[in-house]
């Protein structure tokens, strides 16, 4: 199993169904960036009643995104950990079957409304940010010429870059939001 293999779950019909509800996204998020919690917990941070946390959280368990944490609370008060840090997907593994074309939509939708959310967040507190922050924050986008196998060769780069920083949580450490993406655009230059 490769590094990747280990933190990151590599989306399946299985995974993609269970992720394409948006508190179930939502939840994971929560699991993956904060830890290990209980269902009623998860209910407060998401605005949503402990029953419907649980039913969400049975359907992730089901699919093997997260798992129960038996080191921690009791029979009646269980807690659940998320199993890998991240997702990836592959967009040719769906696009030509059917029946995961809805949950395809859905996840892919959710993924990038829960990103905005993310950075629309970070622009919200930025005047929370110590100054040793400010000027080490990146926003960038940039179009660029490439062609399909270069733009894969792109991404297998950066995803080999962001591994080399992979490394378990230490004192003073200050969690880090990194999206990436590369996807074509139709030219739409104007006409005369």
């Amino acid at each position: 199993m490769g590094k990747s293999e280990r933190y990151l779950a590599r989306v399946d019909g299985r995974i993609l169904r269970a992720l394409s509800h948006p508190l179930r996204v939502k939840i994971l998020e929560l699991l993956r960036e904060d830890g290990p919690a209980t269902a009623s917990g998860l209910a407060k941070r998401a605005g949503e009643s402990s029953g419907t946390t649980s039913w969400h959280l049975r359907q992730l368990a089901e699919s093997g995104l997260i798992t129960e944490d038996t080191e921690r609370g009791s029979r009646r008060d269980r807690w659940w950990r998320a199993v890998h840090e991240g997702d990836q997907m592959r967009t040719k593994d769906f696009i030509d079957d059917p029946d995961l074309a809805g949950p395809f939509n859905a996840y892919a939708h959710t993924m990038i409304e829960r990103r905005y959310a993310a950075e629309a967040q970070f622009v919200a507190e930025v005047r929370d940010w110590a100054d040793e922050w400010i000027d080490k924050v990146s926003f960038h986008d940039s179009p660029l010429s490439l062609t399909p196998d270069e733009a894969a060769a792109l991404s297998d780069e950066i995803l080999e870059v962001i591994g080399r920083y992979r490394r378990p949580e230490k004192d003073g450490d200050t969690q880090v939001r990194v999206h990436w993406a590369a996807f074509p655009r139709k030219s739409r230059p104007e006409t005369p």
